[in-house]
């Protein structure tokens, strides 16, 4: 079983940064507006909690989201993400997000093989949470979808970067 000790510090930020960079990328792909954004950041909350109250939940993931619940493992991410997406255009924040998706599968493949695909599918399917979150394209609440075409293009090239893709 994977622990916090397994990775070095940098490793660490980083595997706690996946969990807010999934969503993100999603996000920035196709920006929802103050709305959309609100539900889509309430969407990746909401995937967190189900996470920690999922007994199926292997030991990676309950150890993650444990330091991304304490202060100092917040201000680590709070830290990072400044670093990583500081004078970012949305276009510019998928492809970082992707770089980084990319750099943590391959560290938890070295770190923690036995609970890498489980930690890898949980990053995925944030995103897809985080995708289904808000309409695309609606005025006023009429028409849109719920997963536009650069939403799915964006979940895509995910699974490709945390080699889930089948």
């Amino acid at each position: 079983m994977a622990s916090k000790n397994d990775f070095t510090p940098e490793e660490w930020t980083k595997v706690l940064e996946s969990i807010m960079v999934a969503g993100i990328a999603v996000s920035a792909a196709d920006p929802s507006g103050l709305w959309g954004t609100l539900k889509e950041a309430a969407a990746s909350s909401s995937a967190l909690a189900a996470a920690k109250r999922d007994p199926k939940s292997n030991e990676l993931i309950k150890v993650a989201i444990a330091d991304f619940e304490t202060s100092e493992g917040r201000a680590n991410i709070q830290n990072a993400m400044c670093k990583r997406f500081a004078q970012a255009e949305p276009a510019e924040c998928v492809q970082r997000s992707l770089a980084s998706l990319r750099e943590v599968s391959a560290i938890v493949d070295a770190k923690a093989p036995n609970e890498a695909a489980a930690f890898k599918a949980w990053l995925r399917d944030i995103s897809q949470k985080v995708a289904e979150a808000a309409v695309e394209g609606s005025f006023l609440g009429f028409g849109g979808v719920r997963v536009s075409d650069t939403e799915t293009a964006t979940l895509r090239d995910i699974a490709k970067a945390l080699g889930t893709a089948a």
